[in-house]
């Protein structure tokens, strides 16, 4: 019989469902976190997006516990920009864009320094890596097809930022059928209206993409599979 607990979760309760669900962390990289790199670059504040560390790292220590699957996506480029549209690559200052050399190498390439997801929050043997060009995690990815073969239907979405990666995210998942939760104190943005708007845009409508609860009403629920599964 599969396990199943309720999550205190807006707009109700969220079913988990143990062997069905996975943890997905999106894009918490240096480039993107870390003071220098090219989201301070664009004059926002790293410090909104450092504060989703601590509580991101205790739920990912708790799925790893209950054995459910972690996901990690990075945004990035090849090193020639061939899979970057004109249309991407001209935001940001001049000199500060996607391939520009930064403190933490070339900006949002692949295999540079801080294209790599935060120390704090690395991934373990095993776990899946998912590098990908655009906004969302299953634009021009294998994220569905791993998901369809682990026999996942639910998501935990976490990572940065709401408003843009984790909301689209969420949208492509909720359109192709996944149940998402996305946990509201592991996802983070540079603007704290934005923050707050972007949550509340995902619970609307009796959940129109989805359900949003804290990690500490999330832990508990991960903690309980962990101890039936045990």
């Amino acid at each position: 019989m599969t396990e199943t607990t309720e999550i205190p979760a807006a707009p109700s309760p969220y079913p988990l469902i143990a062997g069905r669900t996975a943890l997905i962390v999106i894009d918490m990289q240096r480039d993107f976190l870390l003071p220098g790199g090219f989201g301070e670059s664009l004059g926002n504040d790293v410090g909104q997006l450092l504060k989703v560390v601590p509580p991101l790292a205790a739920l990912i220590a708790a799925a790893r516990d209950a054995g459910i699957m972690v996901i990690h996506t990075r945004e990035g480029h090849e090193p020639d920009l061939s899979d970057c549209p004109p249309a991407k690559l001209t935001r940001g200052a001049p000199s500060k864009r996607i391939g520009d050399d930064g403190k933490y190498g070339r900006i949002l390439i692949r295999g540079e320094y801080g294209h790599d997801i935060v120390d704090e929050l690395a991934p373990i043997d095993g776990e899946v890596v998912i590098d990908k060009p655009g906004k969302g995690a299953f634009y021009a990815t294998e994220l569905q097809d791993i998901l369809t073969a682990a026999g996942i239907t639910q998501l935990l979405v976490t990572g940065v930022t709401t408003e843009v990666c984790v909301h689209t995210t969420t949208r492509e998942a909720n359109d192709r059928g996944y149940e998402c939760l996305v946990v509201s104190d592991c996802v983070g943005s540079y603007f704290p209206e934005f923050q707050r708007v972007g949550l509340e845009m995902i619970a609307a409508q009796g959940g129109i993409f989805g359900w949003v609860a804290d990690s500490a009403s999330v832990i508990p629920a991960l903690t309980i599979l962990a101890v039936s599964a045990a």
